[in-house]
């Protein structure tokens, strides 16, 4: 069941002092920008209005997501820093007496509430600085980056080996739960962490002459891990198989008791442990073949597809992007591509899986842009990997009068002329700051690293983050 406001405030809140109830300048700005009931919206069609357990308050929940990803702290630290600070407690609407949310709570409210609901909250932030005409579109810069996911950094022989430890590991579970008791499933994990260390210490020799052998003992011992996690795959389906006859059993059995009036709460909670165990067996060994079949491809000297390419046993979206950095040539996660303005306010922003082309997503853009603002932009500025004609002529039509994007390759001489023009180059030099913006959001609302697997997980985390952005720029604006 929604609730969109906490209790009223008690007798302690009253008899406290005025300097303990006065907010900081930057919270209470965006204190009396969250006030608007419009922001409650996003969440009614998530909850049913009159049947279950109450929710958090939502006015609560917007406010600790805030404190969340403006001080970039993770959940059990925001609700111990929120727990021990009045003013933080006055904020989040969260009275003296009342205790604050549980850090699990927060977390799987966030994840069921997803990325639709956030991307309603931006909608409502900027609809409503919209009305108050605080968004300026004369101009607008668009630029790409990588949101890496909570990954190491990927290795055939790393993944390979994790794939062996969570074999056994999950099949433990199972049999824990009740499930395949007398399946026998053998533990090769010391097996596979032998011959990734073995791997490892070859590859760390220096000689020119050393380095072909460690190669082909790298070749040779990849070989034998993508065989071991095959068999223990193979070994695992067998126990899989009698942990799902076990689990259609169970099943029946309850469906049985409650025909007749009963019910048993303890087998409920060890039924519902083994459908999770054996729902995330079945992923495992999918991504363990996948991840051997990826590692014989590259031994036979073929590199895998980075489209497809699995390079995590948890986050299976995660995918390699090249995007040419000095310092990290190949990042590991989702590709974000963000749009703002001269006041720095993130006007759009989306989340796509994989490597896609820069220039088919700026049209989008620029439309989505112009639905939020009631307005067309005037110029439009973005980088190099846009660079084409078709883009240029989509824009044109639109109704942005100057397009400002270098085109890739050798451009002719009236092209060149075109782009040494002044107002040309000037806006130009306006478009890097859309670099800052990234690095902005990097630096200081949590698009470093999404802690939320999966690509809807990414867009929901992003999300938060644009939004904790955009109350503090937009807050600022509105006073």
């Amino acid at each position: 069941m929604l609730r969109t406001v906490a209790d009223q405030p008690t007798l302690w809140e009253a008899i406290l002092p005025e300097e303990l109830r006065r907010l900081p300048e930057e919270l209470a700005r965006v204190d009396a920008l969250l006030d608007d009931p419009v922001f409650f919206t996003p969440f009614v069609r998530l909850f049913d209005p009159r049947m279950g357990r109450p929710s958090t308050p939502m006015a609560t929940y917007l406010r600790l997501m805030f404190l969340k990803f403006r001080y970039r702290l993770g959940f059990e630290s925001l609700c111990r820093e929120v727990s021990d600070s009045i003013t933080w407690r006055q904020f989040c609407r969260i009275g003296l007496d009342q205790p604050v949310p549980h850090p699990t709570t927060l977390m799987k409210l966030t994840t069921r509430c997803g990325s639709a609901a956030v991307d309603g909250l931006n909608e409502a932030l900027l609809a409503k600085a919209a009305e108050a005409k605080l968004l300026r579109c004369t101009r607008i810069r668009v630029d790409t980056t990588v949101v890496p996911s909570n990954v190491a950094y990927p290795t055939d022989s790393g993944l390979l080996a994790k794939a062996v430890r969570r074999i056994a590991a999950t099949g433990r579970r199972i049999q824990a739960a009740g499930g395949a008791v007398r399946t026998r499933l053998r533990d090769r994990s010391r097996a596979a962490g032998r011959r990734a260390h073995d791997l490892n210490a070859k590859l760390r020799t220096r000689s020119a002459t050393a380095k072909d052998e460690a190669l082909d003992v790298v070749r040779r011992k990849n070989a034998e891990l993508a065989d071991l996690a095959e068999t223990a795959a193979a070994e695992a389906e067998r126990l899989l198989a009698n942990a799902k006859r076990s689990l259609r059993a169970a099943r029946k059995k309850a469906a049985d008791l409650a025909a007749a009036g009963s019910k048993d709460a303890a087998a409920g909670r060890r039924r519902g442990r083994l459908a999770r165990a054996v729902n995330d067996l079945t992923e495992l060994l999918e991504a363990t073949r996948r991840i051997a079949g990826q590692t014989r491809q590259r031994i036979t000297g073929v590199t895998p597809d980075g489209a497809t390419r699995l390079v995590s046993l948890h986050d299976p979206d995660a995918r390699p992007i090249a995007k040419g950095r000095l310092g990290k040539p190949v990042e590991f996660g989702h590709k974000a591509q963000v749009c703002d303005n001269d006041d720095g306010i993130v006007l759009d922003h989306d989340v796509q899986p994989g490597n896609p082309a820069d220039a088919p997503r700026l049209r989008p853009t620029v439309e989505r842009v112009k639905k939020r603002t009631g307005r067309t932009p005037q110029t439009v500025a973005a980088d190099r990997g846009y660079g084409e004609q078709a883009v240029e002529d989509a824009l044109h039509d639109l109704g942005v009068k100057q397009v400002v994007i270098p085109r890739k390759g050798r451009p002719d001489k009236a092209r060149q002329a075109h782009e040494q023009q002044r107002t040309f180059r000037r806006h130009l030099k306006w478009r890097t700051g859309c670099e800052g913006r990234i690095s902005n959001l990097k630096r200081g609302y949590g698009w470093d690293r999404t802690m939320i697997d999966t690509t809807e997980g990414a867009r929901t985390w992003t999300g938060h983050g644009v939004l904790a952005h955009n109350l503090v720029k937009i807050s600022a604006l509105a006073n």
